[in-house]
């Protein structure tokens, strides 16, 4: 589940840094969309012998490459990336898969005395991999209950019926996520308490995490949003799109929700126009990256670093490898 080799550097590093993964400890470079977390996260792995394991839901999928600003084999610079490529586009993962495929690539960087790097902008991936996080079980009756009734009202009606009974759940779900609100209904249902109930407190599942997170001002990281929607376009994401509706894009229900897939796919579609479908994909991008924002900053253990220090790679290092954490 990984791309790239690891270089002959890459492994003189990994002797070095044996101590580190020996005692457990699992590195997470957090932070908003476009703050520069996957650079870091190279840079880090190449710095004290580690691999990186992706913790973006969508780069999870094969051939969405230029519109989750997926890092190219060159840019991996030989670091091995785990986690990455494992689905098609039109499969769909839970959470809670995504847990196990990226713990046990973390247990597997351990046994072979590499520093795993968990690297991603969703808070609540994050958390699932790094924290004691338990997946409320299913129960298939309640949720074909609930998709009907999705099909017949709309994700508007569903998403006020889990804000009169959870509303803390509802300010964190978009109204038009019809997925995860079912799941949320769902859990209330068999539980019988809110599904943010079930989220965990602040307790790592590994004896040792770190966690390094870019800050970026507000209006620098709105330019830089604008900035890589122009690159994506020129690098060819609207081709990209095209590829992958031949492949079955349309019909995911995941994957055609991406930041920006949906949009290009309007544009290709004639809904909208070329400029329509990029100031959209702006400006979903940037409200995205305001609830990123306030999610991680609810966490007091991230360790935040100016995105553009002079210095960065070496603080994050001192972070990483300060023996007192």
């Amino acid at each position: 589940m990984h791309g790239g080799h690891a270089t002959a550097g890459h492994l003189i590093a990994g002797d070095a840094s044996a101590e580190h993964a020996a005692t457990g400890r699992v590195v997470a470079v957090v932070g908003p969309t476009a703050a520069g977390k996957s650079d870091l996260a190279v840079e880090l792995a190449l710095r004290l012998g580690g691999e990186v394991i992706n913790a973006d839901s969508m780069q999870l999928y094969r051939g969405m490459d230029i519109g989750t600003a997926k890092l190219t084999l060159e840019q991996r610079r030989g670091v091995p990336h785990h986690v990455m490529d494992v689905l098609d586009i039109r499969d769909t993962a839970t959470v809670a898969e995504f847990q196990g495929w990226a713990r046990a690539a973390i247990h597997d960087c351990h046994a072979r005395g590499v520093l795993p790097i968990v690297v991603g902008g969703s808070a609540l991936y994050i958390r699932a991999v790094l924290d004691r996080f338990e997946f409320p079980g299913t129960d298939p009756a309640v949720r074909r209950s609930l998709e009907v009734e999705l099909q017949r009202v709309g994700p508007q009606a569903m998403h006020r019926r889990l804000a009169a009974v959870d509303p803390e759940a509802a300010a964190r779900i978009l109204p038009s996520n019809g997925r995860r609100i079912v799941r949320a209904l769902e859990v209330v249902e068999i539980t019988g308490r809110p599904f943010t109930a079930s989220l965990p407190d602040h307790t790592y599942a590994f004896p040792d995490v770190r966690q390094v997170g870019l800050d970026v001002p507000r209006d620098v990281l709105d330019e830089r949003i604008r900035a890589r929607v122009d690159r994506m376009w020129a690098a060819g994401w609207v081709e990209e799109v095209r590829r992958l509706a031949e492949a079955g894009l349309r019909e995911s229900p995941t994957a055609s929700r991406a930041h920006g897939y949906a949009q290009v796919l309007a544009y290709l579609d004639g809904r909208l126009t070329e400029e329509e479908a990029k100031e959209e994909t702006v400006r979903i991008t940037r409200r995205f990256v305001r609830r990123q924002d306030s999610w991680f900053r609810r966490d007091p253990r991230i360790h935040w670093l100016p995105y553009d220090a002079p210095d960065l790679v070496d603080r994050a290092v001192r972070i990483v490898t300060d023996a007192s954490g």
